[in-house]
């Protein structure tokens, strides 16, 4: 089996998306992600909800609001407006190419000067049976940093760009406010030294070369 710390640090996503090199420039606009994110041609009908968000999380309230705006000016639309929650401040996009992104904050108001600084890129993969899910993963080597029951797990991915996280599909639909409803390809490929599988949610990783 191999160590956690190689897995995580090798644990990269792919979107599929028509044109790789339009969506590279559309995202760096959005986001300034460089390489934490990476596009492949498109394989696959899709339709509906597919079944994950992407999620930046940032330090206060104008660097979700500068993100988002950058973010629609780039071609992004607006499931849900940034606004203030119980949990802190946020608000969720879908790109040009279909993917759902959650921008947020754990404060409701600025402390600090202005930056446009991600603190961490979260892949929320929204699953039917958390619980079972999480013990799949962990039975190929993750191993779990977070998880509350059948609502929450989130794995241990010290040195990554990305982090893994799950919670239910339904709960994930609602909180991006369309339906949980979604056929074929979920457009995204996960890569890691984990090997190559499908989940048992249909959620494909591939070894890294």
């Amino acid at each position: 089996m191999e160590n956690i710390t190689d897995i995580a640090t090798t644990l990269t996503v792919e979107l599929e998306v028509p044109d790789p090199e339009a969506a590279a420039a559309t995202y760096e606009a959005a986001f300034g992600l460089g390489d934490r994110l990476g596009f492949r041609a498109e394989q696959g009908p899709s339709s509906g909800f597919r079944g994950f968000m992407l999620s930046l999380v940032v330090s206060q309230p104008s660097t979700v609001d500068s993100l988002i705006g950058t973010a629609l000016e780039a071609g992004f639309t607006t499931l849900d407006p940034a606004k203030k929650s119980l949990w802190g401040y946020g608000g969720i996009v879908q790109a040009p190419d279909g993917t759902i992104w959650k921008i947020s904050c754990s404060k409701k108001k600025d402390v600090a000067p202005f930056t446009r600084d991600i603190d961490t890129v979260v892949l929320l993969l929204g699953v039917e049976d958390v619980k079972a899910s999480k013990r799949f993963y962990v039975d190929h080597g993750l191993t779990v940093a977070k998880s509350f029951g059948g609502k929450y797990a989130e794995f241990a991915c010290p040195g990554s760009p990305i982090t893994l996280a799950m919670y239910p599909r339904k709960a994930a639909a609602k909180e991006a406010g369309i339906s949980p409803e979604g056929t074929g390809s979920h457009r995204l490929v996960i890569t890691g030294t984990t090997g190559t599988f499908t989940d048992p949610d249909g959620f494909v990783w591939q070894a890294t070369a």
